[in-house]
């Protein structure tokens, strides 16, 4: 299993996808993209070997040229951990039955016809039998980029501005400026969080803090009881970061084409907060496990 899970893709993702199923991946902790095209999607093969990839067969090429691709990614062994599977508003039997039974796709065909809860319903299946989240809980973004997000407060005399680092749903890493020196365990109250074009007010539990060169990076815990419209904020800041990240990177790598895809890419995660961020997350959970049931599932 991958630590980190797999990533999601969606090849040309047809509008309910990106409307709507997408969303509710998102909230369920999936790290889901959009991708533009075949060759987008190999590239990305070359750097993730073992993603997920949901190819939506009614657009782009024709039928036969879907059944060509497919059976070309399936039959690389480079390719060999990339799991594929369909998304279509054609249940054709005899086509689900080649796909599934002739070519051998490992992450099934979902019948859009079928609606949307059914849909997510198997879609969130599927990946769950394809372990997709691997032993994290939470998806988080790298935000270091992101000259648009912030956070302020006031403390004490001084007003506060924040630099977000990392972030996920339920905390994330920051730089201080001026740096208030605060204490662990610390409570602040009021803190608008701005999130590109999405701002937001919330309490927020400071977990603690560590040197960063010249600098203390702060980690924050959001209220354990935040409210669902914040977390919506939260989460789709976080899939307009990991898929702005993303995009930087196959522009990039189609610059170099065909040369090999570049070997660096954007990190949803900066490796420097890993040991505290994984800190972070156990102690959620902890928290989560002594929570009554009806709080857990809020984080559903």
């Amino acid at each position: 299993m991958n630590d980190l899970g797999r990533k999601v893709f969606f090849v040309y993702p047809p509008s309910v996808v990106k409307e709507d199923l997408i969303t509710h991946l998102i909230d369920n902790e999936y790290e889901t993209y959009m991708v533009k095209d075949t060759r987008r999607a190999e590239l990305l093969f070359e750097k993730y070997d073992d993603a997920i990839c949901f190819v939506n067969i009614d657009t782009g090429f024709s039928e036969p040229e879907w059944e060509t691709w497919i059976r070309k990614i399936l039959a690389e062994p480079k390719f060999s951990k990339i799991g594929i599977g369909i998304v279509s508003y054609n249940s054709n039997e005899k086509l689900q039955k080649k796909y599934l039974m002739d070519i051998g796709i490992q992450c099934g065909y979902i019948k859009l016809k079928l609606g949307r809860d059914e849909s997510i319903k198997i879609l969130l299946a599927t990946l769950n039998a394809n372990e997709a989240k691997g032993r994290r809980k939470y998806v988080r973004a790298d935000a270091t980029g992101d000259a648009l997000s912030s956070l302020n407060f006031t403390h004490g005399r001084l007003q506060i501005i924040g630099k977000i680092v990392d972030i996920s749903v339920v905390g994330f890493a920051c730089i201080l400026d001026p740096d208030p020196e605060l204490a662990k365990n610390m409570l602040l109250s009021d803190v608008q969080l701005k999130l590109r074009a999405s701002l937001l007010r919330t309490d927020l539990i400071l977990l603690g803090s560590r040197p960063v060169e010249d600098r203390n990076q702060y980690i924050f815990l959001f209220p354990p009881k935040i409210e669902n419209h914040a977390k919506a904020k939260i989460r789709s800041y976080i899939q307009m970061t990991l898929q702005t990240s993303l995009e930087k990177y196959i522009e990039e790598a189609l610059k170099n084409a065909p040369k090999e895809a570049p070997r660096t890419s954007p990190q949803n995660t900066s490796p420097l907060l890993e040991p505290a961020l994984e800190e972070l997350e156990d102690l959620t959970e902890a928290d989560e496990a002594s929570e009554e049931p009806e709080t857990k599932g809020n984080e559903d």
